[in-house]
């Protein structure tokens, strides 16, 4: 369980690095582009081979992983709808300002984004006792260009550098205890359900990748945030490629 909180904190912890990177330092909106492009790269092959590929493997003849898929969609569609109605829809625009009466609609959608990776992350450690490289990778690269981000507007709406820190350490820290959860919540869940959870997790992030990331990366980052979303899918395979080759 301590191992659990420990990988999902080191996934997590991108948060923090790029609230750090956005009080210190003045990004442009293109480099972030480029960064979501990347990131999104990585989470896509994530989904494909270390969720989807793997959920219907273990589910096989049994639809729980396109019940899973569409669950999961479906989920993440309306509970960023609902969080949205409060204002919190543009949590990734760059440069949006963030007010301090939208900090706590901002802290659900930001945590809505990060359990279902953080789930995954623990579900992993349970099955094959080792963590999954390519899905750690694509995690903590996709929360950077989010913290980057939002850090970026926070700043912009006059919030102190330390409070921007101290949120960003809260969500990661949420976000490590929602790994623990994957790993122990589902300990004893058949095979079946598994994949659906996996697919699920897939279906959430999926969604939330076509909704916000991949269009926000387009629109800062350029026709470049294309070439860097095929980099990061091609870093994220090679991983795959190499963890099994072990």
């Amino acid at each position: 369980m301590i191992e659990a909180f420990l990988w999902g904190l080191l996934a997590t912890s991108s948060l923090l690095i790029g609230g750090i990177i956005a009080v210190r330092f003045s990004l442009s909106n293109r480099s972030i582009g480029i960064v979501m492009g990347f990131g999104a790269g990585t989470l896509i092959s994530a989904i494909s081979y270390e969720l989807i590929y793997e959920a219907v493997t273990m589910g096989k003849g049994t639809g729980f992983p396109a019940f899973g898929l569409f669950a999961g969609a479906a989920t993440f569609f309306f509970s960023d709808k609902f969080i949205g109605n409060f204002g919190a829809s543009n949590r990734n625009k760059v440069g949006s300002e963030k007010s301090s009466s939208l900090v706590v609609p901002m802290v659900l959608a930001i945590i809505l984004d990060g359990i279902p990776e953080s789930i995954v992350i623990g579900l992993g450690i349970f099955e094959g006792g080792k963590i999954s490289l390519a899905m750690l990778v694509a995690v903590f690269i996709s929360n950077l260009p989010e913290a980057i981000a939002g850090s970026s507007g926070m700043k912009e709406g006059g919030w102190a550098k330390s409070k921007i820190l101290m949120l960003w350490l809260f969500i990661a820290l949420f976000c490590a205890f929602a790994t623990v959860a994957g790993f122990s919540l589902f300990g004893g869940a058949s095979n079946e359900w598994l994949s659906f959870i996996q697919a699920f997790a897939g279906g959430a992030i999926l969604m939330m990748l076509a909704n916000s990331m991949i269009p926000e990366a387009y629109e800062h980052g350029g026709k470049l945030a294309g070439v860097f979303t095929v980099l990061g899918f091609f870093v994220s395979v090679s991983i795959v490629v190499l963890e099994n080759l072990n």
